[in-house]
């Protein structure tokens, strides 16, 4: 398939009829990158129903309901890779936002069920789980030079994690260099669990 230019259709990804609709209006898809999150810390007790719903509507919910739209076209279309980012938080048991690491297990589960789902379609479903990723809004809220080093020091290799260490990671999963990996989970944290 030839190169297209990329389009930006901007929408919520909470509302899943108009995600489903930009899906199709972008297709025909045969690479599928669900890269959402709202890491937003949080106490368990200030935990409520619409919070839950909320922070599950953009750290998982979305995930399923991309898969499922793109599912036609990528069929249509002998194939492709969907991509679901997850994250290493909730691995290592942290605090302070039990809302995200629960919703970012869930989508190593909706990963590799998604993978024997559609595996038959040609489809390939796998997930990525960055580790301490030093993106603007890390930066902004949650890090210092200080908790950089820490974080570095904990790491087997000695080095802060970047977005194209993850961009990197995602074009292998989109390429046919990775024809025969499904249902997995490619942990990129520069070896920090």
């Amino acid at each position: 398939m030839p190169a297209r230019p990329a389009q930006f259709y901007p929408i919520d990804l909470t509302d899943t009829a108009a995600l489903q609709a930009a899906i199709t209006a972008a297709g025909p898809l045969q690479v599928l990158i669900s890269n959402a999150a709202d890491d937003t810390r949080h106490s368990v007790e200030a935990v409520t129903p619409a919070l839950w719903d909320s922070l599950m509507a953009v750290n998982l919910r979305h995930q399923f309901f991309a898969a499922q739209a793109v599912r036609p076209q990528m069929r249509a279309a002998g194939g492709g890779s969907i991509i679901n980012l997850t994250s290493v938080f909730w691995m290592a048991g942290e605090t302070g936002a039990i809302i995200y690491a629960a919703a970012k297990a869930g989508v190593v589960g909706l990963t590799r069920s998604l993978g024997r789902e559609f595996g038959a379609d040609n489809i390939r479903v796998n997930a990525i789980a960055p580790g301490a990723v030093m993106t603007e809004r890390q930066l902004r809220l949650w890090h210092t030079p200080e908790t950089v080093a820490e974080l570095e020091a904990r790491q087997a290799l000695r080095h802060s994690i970047s977005p194209d260490d993850i961009a990197r990671t995602a074009l292998f999963l989109a390429a046919d260099d990775s024809r025969s990996i499904t249902k997995q989970c490619l942990i990129v944290d520069a070896g920090l669990r």
